[in-house]
């Protein structure tokens, strides 16, 4: 009888496999599709005929293929010759590859978006299918922008240095893409960042992992069975993770303990109040304002100064948020939906229902807009 195979667990090698082919003389874009025909082959015999070492198993495979393709290619003499002294079977030794390719997938010369995509290919070790679904795009579109993105990258060295801020920003972008497709993306991001934080000693690595388990722990009670959005002050507490809540505080307050202080530890924090708070109506927001004006110390963007004004709204009274709010960029995404929060807690339901309706034209999403349409309604069945 076949075992099932744990893909999480398949994919977490993906990583160190890439490295040794690439230090064994692969392009990284040679080897990552080398690995991922490895892994095709792996889900395919695994079940039936699991290998002692998974790893070496995939090395062994991988290799094969990268030599099969070089063998294929005659312009590339060189390559094939190296090729040829195949590296016997067996265990292979450890290195720090996974790390370094966070860094490769996070290049400064990608988009976002591509950098995105391959860190979810090389590091996830998902495949083009899964990360097309999950993003709703055709899987050939997804292709073209994976192949882009290995041919940017390939020649880069691994052993260079990379830039820990621009590796966040990334896994920031996967959990922020939804949970589309097969793959949970919210959830790739932390298990992603938790490889992350085990290989780096950052403060703000440890951040984003907090940020990412408080947000992933309120997801249970964010929208109604039939998918209509659930504002924070709305939401049934009893349905949040006191799990993940738990561990992300903890989390946080070991790297808050560093005294290095940043914008991710920053939104945790802000997070942590939320969640801490056993009703709505008892959220310190003083302390809430106060881990803006630290966060905007880091990210003084209109999106923070945005949610800013809400928290002075409640912390100070409508009247002072809508002063905090004079002062952002009216055409941030959100604004009109701010106002008309603002000026409904100030007592002005016209004018609210009017900056609702507004708003709803404007909103990004179907769920967002439909939420902003029956405020609207609300209000105005109320005159």
């Amino acid at each position: 009888m076949s075992t099932p195979l744990d893909a999480a667990a398949v994919r977490v090698l993906v990583p160190s496999v890439i490295g040794v082919l690439v230090r064994r003389g692969a392009g990284f874009a040679d080897a990552e599709d080398a690995v991922q025909e490895a892994l095709v082959e792996a889900l395919r015999t695994w079940p039936d005929d699991p290998p002692r070492d998974p790893k070496a198993w995939l090395v062994t495979v991988a290799w094969r293929r990268f030599v099969d393709a070089a063998r294929s290619e005659a312009a590339r003499r060189r390559r094939e010759e190296r090729a040829e002294e195949e590296p016997l079977p067996g265990p292979v030794p450890e290195a720090d590859d996974a790390l370094q390719l966070y860094f490769l997938c996070a290049h400064p010369s990608l988009t976002p978006s591509s950098a995105v995509a391959l860190t979810l290919r090389a590091v996830g070790g998902l495949t083009t299918r899964q990360i097309a679904e999950a993003y709703l795009v055709p899987e050939a579109t997804m292709a073209q922008r994976v192949s882009r993105a290995k041919r940017t990258v390939t020649g880069e060295r691994l052993d260079r240095p990379g830039d820990v801020a621009t590796v966040l920003r990334t896994l920031y972008l996967v959990f922020n893409e939804g949970y589309s497709g097969e793959v949970d993306l919210a959830a790739e991001a932390i298990r992603l960042t938790r490889r992350l934080a085990a290989a780096v000693d950052h403060p703000e690595v440890a951040g984003l992992l907090a940020l990412m388990l408080l947000h992933h722990a309120r997801r249970g009670a964010r929208t109604t069975s039939v998918g209509r959005l659930v504002p924070l002050a709305e939401q049934d507490r009893g349905r949040w993770d006191t799990t993940l809540i738990t561990e992300g505080v903890e989390v946080l307050q070991a790297a808050l303990a560093r005294d290095r202080l940043g914008g991710f530890q920053a939104q945790a924090a802000i997070a942590a109040l939320h969640a801490d708070a056993p009703t709505a109506a008892e959220t310190d927001w003083v302390q809430v304002v106060e881990w803006y004006d630290e966060l905007l110390r880091f990210t003084d963007t209109a999106v923070v100064r945005l949610n800013r004004a809400v928290a002075v709204g409640e912390a100070d009274g409508p009247r002072a948020g809508l002063a905090a709010l004079a002062e952002v960029d009216p055409t941030v995404p959100r604004h009109t939906a701010v106002a008309a929060y603002l000026h409904e807690r100030d007592g002005d339901p016209a004018t609210a229902a009017r900056l609702y309706a507004e708003a709803a034209h404007r909103a990004p999403n179907l769920a967002e807009r439909d939420h902003l349409t029956r405020q609207a309604a609300r209000l105005n069945a109320g005159r």
